[in-house]
């Protein structure tokens, strides 16, 4: 085997860290409370919060002062301010903690949002790939002349001296779970009202926390559920809701460690000093670029009148402009050639030649310009020199491992699927649809003339959606099928439609198709679907609470399936993915605590066979593919 040298942190590395540690000891002596910024004072002394909380102590049956110094005590720790010393350091600190990348920024998108800012408040919702995103956001919306933002972190990162710096930066630490915290939730509440009626900018993860996959968590609805209510109680300019896609080449390896480690089943790590320290150590090696982009604001106040014109119940407005916003941060995500490589790799399960990795992201890199869909920094995928600037990149940090023999081959490291995984991931959601279509496309290719109805193609293209619905975003039905229609007119242009289709037309579509990616793409996530799925039939109609034990169960299973080579790859191992494949089991009823429904043993049989069959599906298009390639040319 051969790669590159690995290598110890740089003279200038520990010099940094020797920096940061003094900067600390200096912070630790202005180790004093924030004190209440106006924005705090002015809410605590207002008529609305005080009535507010004369409601809230009656009906928990308290003293309205033991509530209202509770709900006090609350904002007080809510309390953030913009100091520009202490910025000043932070963004140094930031600067040195991101030497290992270069920055490549959507500053086209800035200078519309800089126009918006002048008169609006600004709520950016990111995708949140790494701990790392606090020090590229913040700072360079405001190197653009935006105003400072107010950012929601979770108190988990609130400690010394991490803690007491970032509130001086606008870092507003905040309680993850508050579903038994009343007088929380309403300081929390009133704070976030207050902040939208004073046009302060505002950012957060609208999945709640760090992605252990590569792509966009389920949203969670809490802080934008409070942003709705102080936009319905303040009558003031419209707030808009900002798509923030971050993107990395390659994350810290102790970062991907410690997500990887998670979805195969270990505890989350414990933030704390010693574990900050053994972070900064290391981010001494290249990483490559981050890339940060900004999709289509959306106008919040506007579009609730639109939704509550159509559904007058609160509740699915807000889900539904969650997951608008998780589509529009999907679309301003690019592809990156590290995405490309790692969708190839993973797909053939075994070491590829360069011209074999070609062949394979060939196809894919006409349908993202037959799409126009943004490449990462601009690169040329076609290009042989990018893909092997690529893959030496994560031969480097011990992603891929190379050997040179007649020629040089490039495979995953065993025990390296899931990191593979994580950087193929932040592509996968340009290529869903596509794969939906081709998985449609096997059905009708399989089935008798006999058994076609009118809306067969619909009917299973909706199935699949959704099947993929808690791991994927998917547009409105109707846009949706505008979507399908438009991914077989890239299939073949005579335009059939999707209810039209006929067995012989599928059969002509697969033989012409190039790329085919649902292998490639869909492939990791039915497999887990599959080991749930099968998992839950073994319980017959026992109950199942969906907890940890039944994914150690899901675990133990994936494990002995893949020694089995009933699974393709490991990357379907995931914690991550078995808890989507749980989320659908319980949305269609599988996952019961009480008393055996009737007929729950063969509904979850069902349920098996379902996945099953989609699962067949996708891996005959894989070996459609494999023989398809096998007859290729190479392109030049």
């Amino acid at each position: 085997m051969s790669s590159r040298p690995r290598r110890g942190p740089t003279r200038l590395a520990r010099a940094g860290l020797t920096r940061a540690a003094t900067a600390f000891e200096g912070f630790r002596a202005r180790n004093e409370p924030v004190p209440d910024s106006p924005l705090i004072t002015d809410l605590r002394d207002s008529p609305r919060f005080q009535e507010g909380v004369r409601g809230l102590a009656q009906q928990l049956d308290r003293p309205y002062a033991e509530v209202y110094e509770e709900a006090s005590a609350d904002l007080r720790g809510m309390s953030s301010t913009h100091d520009q010393t202490i910025t000043a350091y932070w963004d140094r600190l930031g600067k040195w903690m991101l030497r290992g990348f270069d920055l490549i920024v959507d500053e086209d998108s800035l200078a519309h949002l800089r126009n918006l800012d002048r008169d609006h408040s600004l709520v950016f919702l990111i995708s949140h790939k790494s701990y790392l995103d606090e020090w590229i956001v913040p700072p360079t919306v405001m190197r653009f002349g935006l105003q400072p933002p107010f950012g929601l972190a979770g108190a988990n990162l609130d400690f010394f001296p991490l803690g007491t710096i970032a509130r001086r930066t606008g870092i507003v630490h905040i309680r993850r779970a508050t579903g038994d915290l009343p007088i929380y939730k309403f300081a929390l509440r009133s704070f976030m009202g207050q902040l939208v009626s004073h046009h302060a900018n505002l950012i957060w993860s609208i999945e709640g926390g760090r992605s252990r996959t590569g792509k966009l968590r389920p949203p969670r609805f809490g802080l934008l559920r409070y942003v709705v209510d102080g936009v319905d109680r303040v009558r003031s300019d419209e707030v808009y809701l900002v798509p923030v896609s971050i993107v990395y080449d390659q994350l810290p390896k102790r970062e991907v460690a410690l997500m990887t480690a998670e979805a195969r089943g270990q505890g989350k790590t414990p933030e704390n000093v010693s574990w900050f320290v053994g972070y900064l150590r290391g981010l001494a090696r290249r990483l490559g670029r981050v890339y940060l982009d900004f999709g289509e604001p959306l106008p919040l106040r506007a579009r609730l009148d639109e939704l509550r014109a159509e559904d007058d119940a609160s509740r699915t407005v807000v889900e539904r402009v969650a997951v608008e916003m998780c589509h529009r941060i999907n679309m301003a995500t690019p592809v990156t050639p590290t995405a490309i490589v790692c969708i190839a790799l993973l797909g053939a399960d075994r070491a590829l030649t360069l011209d074999e990795i070609v062949e394979t992201v060939h196809p894919m890199a006409e349908y993202l310009r037959q799409r126009n869909w943004k490449t990462a920094g601009g690169a040329n995928l076609h290009d042989r020199a990018t893909l092997r600037h690529a893959l030496r990149d994560l031969v480097d940090t011990g992603v891929l491992e190379s050997y040179t023999g007649s020629t040089t081959v490039w495979g995953i490291v065993p025990g390296e699927e899931l990191t593979a995984a994580i950087y193929r991931n932040t592509a996968v959601h340009v290529l869903v649809n596509r794969a939906i279509t081709e998985i449609v496309l096997s059905d009708f290719a399989q089935a008798e003339d006999s058994q076609i109805s009118t809306d067969r193609g619909w009917s299973f293209a909706l199935a699949l959606r959704e099947l993929l619905k808690f791991d994927f975003f998917f547009s409105s039905r109707p846009d949706f099928a505008i979507e399908l229609q438009h991914e077989l007119g890239l299939i073949d242009p005579t335009g059939v439609p999707v209810d039209e289709l006929t067995p012989a037309h599928a059969r002509g579509f697969l033989d012409a198709a190039r790329p085919l990616v649902a292998h490639l793409v869909l492939r990791p996530f039915i497999e887990g679907y599959w080991i749930v799925a099968t998992q839950l039939a073994h319980e017959g109609g026992r109950t199942v609470d969906g907890g940890q034990a039944f994914v150690a169960e899901c675990l133990k299973l994936g494990h002995q399936w893949v020694m089995q080579r009933r699974v393709a790859s490991a990357e379907s191992i995931s914690g991550e993915v078995f808890a989507s494949g749980i989320r659908l089991a319980a949305h269609r009823g599988l996952i019961v605590t009480d008393a055996d429904p009737d007929g729950l043993a063969e509904r979850r049989a069902d349920f098996l066979a379902e996945i099953a069959a989609v699962q067949r599906l996708v891996a005959e298009i894989g070996a459609h593919a494999e023989s398809a390639r096998a007859l290729a040319p190479t392109p030049g």
